[in-house]
């Protein structure tokens, strides 16, 4: 049901209404926190580091000092008299049937359904789009404390076997495992040693390509820096160790790989990246082939790449390059000169994605990071929009290049999920199933204004609120941001914002640069020595939201999580005067070490490495 959701909600509703002056708020007793003599030099810098034990977080003394710090935390909300009334309303509101767009696969429709309270959605198969059908998997019931989570699943080509991986406790670490979809009954085959991978299966459904790590012991796990991902084919009723190794980059233990079998099974595209950029490096197997070597199609990080699908030896890729907003190519893999043409051109929109569906080609842009859908032919000719309901995000579009049909749902900041079953034939849609949630959406307005950030970049930000709202800067106000990792921030329903946005509150969403709603250049606009300008984005979009009297500085709160983590914590710590409450949820906050744990090292795309002295130089100024 979201615990960390209901969690920051209530500090936020609790912070914007009581009738406290933060001057006479309670006085908390915090525990003492121990230093120790840790100094660092960094290219001649000297850095102080005296609470370094604390990165021991499974420790007995690091233990003893979060739950000392948790009970000083829940001693002070639990005493909050409003927090009953606000759980009691959330669980209201999330207490709707939630369902995700069905896709069909061997004869057979797959989609997930939650009743409303459930922690996880359960997965469901069913004959037909009108049956209901039969739960096919409920990770519900994976532990009894909810801690075992559904992490990955896919489907056989013929619709008979499900491949699905689990996570314990948060951990990136999966364990993969499979099911027969007729019987129920998981087979005996289990993969380990796997992160940040998916499982793809063979056309004839006897195994999958997937990646992995090398074996190592539990206290690495937790530690390790992840190098060496290999890719590898399991073949279904063998020993994990009997895997066949397909592909490894040896000159490089930082590389990752991946790879996805083709539609028609003849090919493994392979992906190879370096830390969380998007631009990567396209290899490809012939698979018709028992003796056949992974060759390479694209082997320099210059840009990005997506495989779309193929007409036998020709491929078709979204990529960016010389393109920063994306466009579709294709390339012949059967000639020598391997010469890319252009199918569909760059467009003034940002080509987030495209599905192969009907021999077409149906491209989701964002439009100043709201969706507009449109379709081509294999040529590259306009066929027509896909007309949505209005400013919102819509995703789905999935299934193979011969179907007719497709599903996709569709949302906004006040608009529930509503899913529409779509003719690929005739362009309509029609309304597959709507979302019960006991609010009027009628009663909230949803804009979208532009503001000029501190060397006048124009930036949009979506702001969501009650109708009737008078500006005269009393307001409570949320305000949201990430700017990071080419993600794009696009308009979504949360049942948590509603409840905000119930009582009073304004909720505002800020498309800052480093993320990807502009393509390419946007993101690039604010990685490593310009993560500024992310920062600057946030305290101009705080400034326009108190200059247009939406809300005052008192009023006024900030939120992200992991990457909006280290947002929320930098603008804090320079312009303190500009807000009354933040959440730094789950910041990455230590720019000097995060790369020296787990998937640290993958984020020195962004972030820049301490270990530059042109780039260390950089994080002093955050």
């Amino acid at each position: 049901m979201g615990e960390l959701m209901f969690k920051l909600c209530f500090v936020l509703v609790v912070f914007m209404f009581t009738a406290v002056d933060a001057s006479s708020q309670t006085k908390f007793d915090y525990p003492k926190t121990k230093k120790v003599e840790q100094t660092d030099d960094y290219h001649g810098t000297k850095i102080s580091d005296p609470y370094r034990w604390l990165e021991d977080d499974n420790s007995a003394e690091t233990k003893a000092w979060v739950e000392a710090q948790n009970k000083v935390t829940f001693a002070y909300l639990n005493q909050i008299p409003e927090r009953a009334k606000i759980k009691a309303r959330l669980t209201e509101l999330w207490n709707y049937e939630r369902y995700s767009a069905p896709f069909e696969q061997g004869g057979k429709y797959f989609y997930t359904k939650n009743d409303g309270l459930q922690n996880q959605s359960v997965w469901y198969v069913a004959k037909s789009v009108k049956d209901a059908g039969r739960v096919l998997f409920d990770p519900n019931k994976l532990s009894s404390d909810g801690t075992v989570a559904l992490n990955g699943l896919s489907i056989s080509d013929d619709g008979n076997l499900l491949a699905y991986g689990l996570s314990a406790s948060g951990s990136d670490w999966v364990e993969w495992h499979f099911r027969d979809v007729e019987t129920g009954k998981d087979l005996p085959d289990v993969l380990k040693d796997i992160k940040f991978s998916g499982a793809s299966f063979t056309k004839d459904g006897k195994g999958v390509f997937y990646s992995r790590f090398p074996a190592t012991d539990e206290k690495s796990k937790l530690t390790g820096l992840n190098y060496n991902q290999k890719i590898y084919y399991h073949r279904l009723g063998t020993a994990q160790s009997e895997d066949v190794l397909v592909y490894e980059r040896a000159d490089d233990k930082e590389m990752s790989v991946g790879g996805g079998v083709s539609e028609d099974g003849k090919y493994l595209i392979v992906y190879v990246s370096k830390g969380t950029s998007p631009k990567n490096m396209i290899y490809y197997k012939d698979l018709s082939k028992s003796d056949s070597k992974v060759l390479p199609l694209v082997d320099k990080l210059e840009s990005s790449y997506g495989f779309i699908g193929n007409d036998g030896a020709t491929f078709y890729f979204e990529t960016d390059k010389d393109a920063p907003r994306g466009r579709v190519v294709a390339v012949d893999t059967s000639k020598a000169d391997k010469v890319w043409k252009e199918i569909v051109p760059e467009a003034k929109e940002t080509l987030g994605s495209v599905s192969f569906i009907n021999n077409q080609f149906v491209t989701n842009y964002l439009k100043d990071a709201y969706t507009q859908i449109r379709i081509y032919d294999l040529n590259g000719k306009f066929v027509r929009n896909v007309d949505l309901p209005g400013i919102g995000s819509a995703g789905g579009f999935s299934g193979e290049r011969d179907d007719t049909e497709t599903f996709y749902t569709f949302s906004s900041y006040a608009t529930p999920p509503t899913i529409f079953r779509y003719d690929m034939k005739t362009g309509k849609s029609e309304v597959f199933r709507t979302a019960n949630v006991k609010f009027n959406s009628a009663d909230y307005e949803v804009k979208q204004v532009k503001y000029k950030s501190k060397d006048a970049t124009e930036i949009p930000m979506f702001i969501v609120h009650k109708k009737g709202l008078k500006m005269d800067g009393t307001n409570p106000t949320l305000l949201y941001g990430y700017g990071g990792f080419n993600s794009s921030l696009t308009p979504g329903f949360s049942v948590a914002r509603l409840a905000w946005l119930e009582m009073g509150g304004v909720y505002a969403v800020a498309n800052l640069r480093g993320g990807g709603e502009y393509g390419k250049e946007w993101h690039e606009s604010a990685i490593k020595l310009k993560r500024q300008n992310a920062f600057d984005d946030f305290i101009a979009a705080a400034e326009y939201l108190i200059s247009t009297k939406y809300t005052s500085p008192k009023k006024l709160a900030i939120q992200g999580g992991s990457n909006g983590g280290l947002l929320v914590g930098a603008v804090l710590n320079q312009r303190p005067e500009l807000f009354g409450a933040a959440l730094p949820a789950v910041g990455v906050m230590d720019m000097l070490r995060f790369h020296k744990f787990t998937a640290g090292r993958y984020w020195t795309s962004d972030y820049g490495s301490p270990d530059n002295p042109e780039e260390f130089a950089a994080k002093r100024q955050i």
